[in-house]
């Protein structure tokens, strides 16, 4: 297991040596930056050649980049056009984004597994049907349709939430985003939970462990959701990074100040430092929780083994 961990997180490095690559550049065409500095009115030269020293821009971007990597280890992100360090803004905003993706995983570990597993046990009856229909209307409509509806009727007309997070962002008050949030992915845990259940429940090892006389209960606990969880934990892992980087629409219905609220806000002032710092830790997140998910395919599966 640990020489696989250890193959596992050399592989990480070109990997995410690629991926920055890639965000910085495509960041850095999209626009001239300092332009937006100076408002309507366009940048004297004499200005705009001193921004671009102070900023490090007036470099070729392969040496930026370098410049950038050689910063990131040591823990600096930059700083932004408005002159605040990048690790500011991201001490005030991961902090309520991870607490938004909690919620959202959980709504998708409780309610679409439960789901999967009631209608994968008695499929073709009219609760799969349901439960079918249902997340299907939940696919086909937008997030931020969702959002401004139950944002309407629960804040607005209803009066039951706040129609606005605070700033502090308390796990209370993102119960609805986070259900919002999660709304597309749970309906897809519940489809694929669904499916490899349904499948499983057909298996050599399910009649056996019947056969023996097992409860119920724990032939479906022990037995069948066990080997079913696989693919489930592949997308629930994959879909933690999704749901940080993807929580923009969610973050603006809500006004949350969170990481999704920083890129929106970073791409529309074209503020380079600010999306590819965020970006670049979003990167992470997104390999060290495939990481925990190849790890917890052992736990889930014993015939599993990492040489």
């Amino acid at each position: 297991m640990g020489r696989y961990v250890v193959r596992r997180l050399l592989q990480m490095i070109p990997v995410f040596i690629g991926s920055t690559l890639l965000i910085f550049l495509m960041v850095n065409v999209m626009g001239d930056p300092i332009a937006g500095l100076c408002g309507e009115r366009a940048c004297d030269p004499g200005t705009a050649a001193q921004l671009k020293r102070e900023f490090g821009l007036d470099k070729p971007i392969w040496q930026q980049y370098l410049t950038y990597m050689g910063n990131v280890f040591t823990g600096d992100f930059g700083t932004a056009f408005n002159g605040q360090k990048v690790t500011e803004l991201m001490s005030t905003a991961f902090p309520v984004t991870i607490r938004l993706t909690v919620v959202a995983i959980l709504f998708e570990i409780v309610i679409g597994i439960t789901l999967g597993v009631v209608t994968g046990l008695r499929r073709g009856r009219p609760v799969d049907t349901g439960v079918l229909l249902g997340t299907l209307v939940v696919i086909s409509v937008p997030t931020f349709v969702t959002g401004l509806l139950l944002q309407l009727l629960l804040g607005v007309e209803w009066g039951w939430i706040k129609p606005a997070v605070s700033p502090d962002a308390a796990f209370g008050e993102l119960i609805v985003p986070g259900l919002v949030l999660a709304s597309v992915s749970l309906a897809y845990v519940t489809r694929l939970t669904r499916t490899s259940i349904a499948e499983n429940k057909r298996s050599d090892y399910v009649r056996t462990a019947v056969a023996k006389g097992l409860p119920r209960h724990r032939v479906v606990l022990r037995h069948l959701l066990r080997n079913s969880l696989i693919p489930v934990v592949t997308f629930i892992g994959t879909d933690i990074g999704a749901l940080m980087g993807g929580a923009i629409v969610t973050e603006r219905i809500f006004n949350i100040h969170g990481v999704g609220y920083q890129l929106y806000q970073g791409i529309l002032r074209q503020n380079t430092q600010t999306v590819v710092g965020f970006v670049t830790v979003l990167v992470l997140v997104f390999l060290v929780a495939n990481l925990l998910v190849d790890l917890l395919y052992a736990v889930l599966d014993p015939r599993i083994r990492y040489a």
